[in-house]
C-alpha cells in the first residue's frame, strides 16, 4: 500500500531530525571548520546523496541547527511578558526564564558548544544571526528593567541599556560554563542560581544588626 502524503512528510521530517542530531554531535566534537559532509554522513551510515536531499551544504545544516535553537530561545524569552508588579514577582520571572534557557542549552552540552562557540567563527552571516538574537534578548531584558523602574521596585538611576547587556552576557556565560564539564546539568544549575543571587542580592555582606 503506497504511503500517503502525510506519511511521506512525517518520514521526511524524521529523517531531517535524525540528520540534524547527528550533525550537532559532529560539529560539537570536531568543530565547524574541521567537519565535512562525509563526517556527518558517516555518523548516520548514509550516502552523500541522501544528505543532499535534505540540506544543500554544510553551512545549510549548521544554519538549521542555529535557527532551531534561536526559535527555542525566543520562545523562552517571549513566554515571560513584561509586567511583573513587584520585585519578588520579577525575581520569580527571571528564575523561570533562566530555567527555560537552561533547558535549551545546559541539558544538551552539544548545543551549547555549537551555538555559543562554533557559531561565532563559522561564517560572518552566522555570527550576525547570533548577534541579532542577543540584541533581541537584550531589548526584551531592557523592557523588564524599564517596567521595574516605572513600578518603583528597581533603582531609578539604573543604566538600563548597559545593565540589560550585562545580564544577557551573564546568562550566556552561565550556559558556556557547561561546555566540556563532566556535570553540565549541575554546572548549569549552579551558575544560573549564582547569577540570580548576584542580580538580586549582590555580593556585599548584609549589614550587622544593631545591638
Amino acid at each position: 500500500m503506497p504511503m500517503t502524503e502525510a506519511q511521506r512528510r512525517a518520514r521526511a521530517d524524521a529523517k531531517r531530525s535524525q540528520i540534524l542530531d547527528a550533525a550537532l554531535s559532529v560539529f560539537a566534537e570536531k568543530g565547524y571548520h574541521a567537519t565535512g559532509i562525509a563526517d556527518i554522513a558517516a555518523e548516520l551510515e548514509m550516502g552523500h546523496g541522501t544528505f543532499y536531499r535534505y540540506f544543500e551544504s554544510k553551512l545549510d545544516i549548521f544554519a538549521a541547527i542555529v535557527d532551531d535553537a534561536a526559535d527555542e530561545i525566543l520562545e523562552a524569552v517571549h513566554a515571560e511578558p513584561v509586567g511583573a508588579p513587584d520585585l519578588a514577582s520579577y525575581e520569580a520571572q527571571v528564575e523561570r526564564l533562566g530555567m527555560r534557557l537552561f533547558v535549551v542549552f545546559a541539558a544538551d552540552p552539544r548545543r551549547a558548544q555549537v551555538i555559543l562557540h562554533e557559531a561565532l567563527g563559522a561564517d560572518p552571516a552566522m555570527r550576525a544571526r547570533l548577534e541579532a538574537l542577543l540584541e533581541t534578548f537584550a531589548a526584551q531584558t531592557a523592557g523588564y528593567l524599564d517596567h521595574g523602574i516605572a513600578c518603583g521596585y528597581l533603582r531609578p538611576d539604573l543604566d538600563v541599556e548597559a545593565t540589560a547587556r550585562l545580564l544577557v552576557m551573564l546568562i550566556v556565560e552561565s550556559m558556556r560554563a557547561c561546555i566540556g564539564s563532566e556535570d553540565p546539568v549541575g554546572v548549569g544549575l549552579r551558575t544560573t542560581r549564582a547569577g540570580l543571587a548576584l542580580m538580586f542580592r549582590g555580593i556585599a555582606a548584609a549589614p550587622a544588626a544593631a545591638g
